[in-house]
């Protein structure tokens, strides 16, 4: 009897017709205006924000996993797959030589290395071997269900929850893909594809060959990346690696000194939100090459540890692929 009810309730949802963005949540009336804004028809925001299977499932895991406590793990764990992933150098190589034609288009089209490309792909997915669990979806009406916005941290998670909530909505309808299918799998965090692309950066996306981008091939995943890192990071010149210092030898003395000082930073001195770091690179000039492009990984990422990683990755893999 109660799934002939839920049934029904679904089914009069889809049937109804809307014309504006009321809604008892404040968030979804925020979400549902920007949405309409990006051109979403009024109709299609209230079906998603008001289908059973989109706002009233939740990711347990996923806030568990976005909760303070656990960016200290999370810190560590980034450096243990740092040091994991140096074996896998061998398979990088093999990864760029497999996909030679692609690397070759996309670097003259947009400036980035190939060997950070695959860097980044590996760090991200394993190059398309870890598959996604979650829905995006459902991660990002998670966390703005769920979030009191009381400290800074609080307000940015509950902003970049909605937007990505209208970044979702306003992919699907423009692919013509009804709220009940649009599923994006995702890891804990929300971000999507072998890129592992949050929903705002959709815009970065672009085809190898094809109209339209499939974060989930390979082909498209190179190329996005590319023109992620080329427009956000305007990354348009590639690194001429004999100017880059011994990345082995850069990697293992900042480990460190991040463990010396706390509030340590490969690049930068303070944040946006005036909170200072100690700064690895700075006032060093024999870094300055290398500090310019590891500021640019981290606009993909921004942990001082990931950029290691990913440098180190690319570094080595260039050697051992010009071998």
């Amino acid at each position: 009897m109660i799934k002939l009810l839920l049934a029904a309730l679904i089914a009069s949802t889809l049937s109804a017709k809307y014309t504006n963005c009321e809604f008892q949540n404040k968030h979804y009336i925020d979400v549902c205006k920007k949405a309409v804004k990006n051109g979403v028809s009024y109709n299609y925001a209230n079906k998603f924000l008001l289908s059973y299977f989109k706002t009233q499932k939740y990711d347990e895991i996923s806030w568990k996993y976005l909760q303070p406590r656990h960016i200290k793990t999370h810190k560590k764990s980034e450096k243990k797959a740092n040091n994991v992933l140096v074996k896998h150098i061998p398979k990088i190589v093999l990864h760029l030589q497999k996909y030679k034609e692609v690397y070759d288009y996309s670097e003259k089209k947009y400036g980035v290395n190939r060997e950070i490309i695959a860097a980044i792909l590996m760090k991200e997915t394993k190059l398309g071997k870890i598959k996604p669990t979650h829905d995006a979806f459902i991660v990002f009406n998670t966390i703005v269900v769920r979030t009191d916005p009381k400290t800074s941290r609080q307000k940015w998670l509950l902003k970049m929850g909605k937007t990505n909530m209208v970044s979702i909505i306003t992919h699907c309808y423009k692919k013509g893909v009804e709220p009940e299918q649009c599923n994006l799998p995702s890891s804990y965090a929300g971000a999507v594809g072998i890129p592992q692309f949050m929903p705002n950066s959709f815009v970065y996306t672009d085809g190898y060959k094809s109209k339209h981008a499939d974060l989930t091939k390979m082909e498209d995943a190179i190329v996005s990346a590319s023109k992620f890192l080329h427009k956000k990071a305007n990354f348009s010149e590639l690194i001429k690696w004999d100017k880059m210092p011994n990345m082995p030898k850069v990697e293992s003395e900042w480990y460190d000194y991040e463990h010396k000082y706390e509030n340590a930073s490969l690049v930068y001195t303070e944040n946006k939100h005036g909170k200072k770091y100690k700064c690895f690179t700075c006032k060093k000039k024999d870094f300055d090459y290398f500090k310019e492009y590891a500021k640019k990984i981290m606009r993909y990422n921004n942990s001082s540890n990931y950029a290691i990683g990913v440098m180190r990755l690319a570094y080595d893999s260039h050697y051992l692929l010009s071998k």
